[in-house]
């Protein structure tokens, strides 16, 4: 097991935070880290989310378990009774976007979307 290092106790931490707030209205320089948030998922409306499971050629109940929900949260997305949440418009959003690493992140086969051409004979005509 790897060690653990303890926190200073509060007041050591509130002081050295108190001092690094003067030091800035000092206009001196500090070594601060910076974290960047990413953007909030695109919202999904019900249609949206249709397009998507049907895309990538799913049932209801096998999106819900993907998705991990249940397959009437799925149906009350699709029907527009109710709204993913922020988090379940992130992985719809990495699904929509990102399909084949989604599907290999899920354990899945990626799938062959609707926007991929497939090959089919034409009707009418005899093979040569």
């Amino acid at each position: 097991m790897s060690e653990t290092t303890k926190r200073p106790p509060f007041f050591e931490r509130l002081k050295a935070g108190l001092e690094e707030a003067i030091q800035f209205t000092e206009g001196k320089e500090l070594n601060l880290r910076t974290t960047v948030v990413p953007e909030a998922p695109p919202p999904m409306i019900a249609a949206d989310v249709v397009r998507l499971r049907k895309r990538l050629g799913m049932s209801q109940g096998f999106f819900a378990q993907l998705l991990n929900v249940s397959a009437k949260t799925v149906q009350s997305w699709e029907q527009g009774e109710r709204l993913p949440s922020q988090a379940a418009l992130r992985l719809l959003q990495m699904f929509d976007k990102e399909t084949v690493a989604a599907c290999q992140v899920a354990g899945l086969q990626p799938v062959l979307t609707r926007s991929q051409p497939r090959r089919t004979k034409r009707r009418g005509k005899p093979d040569k």
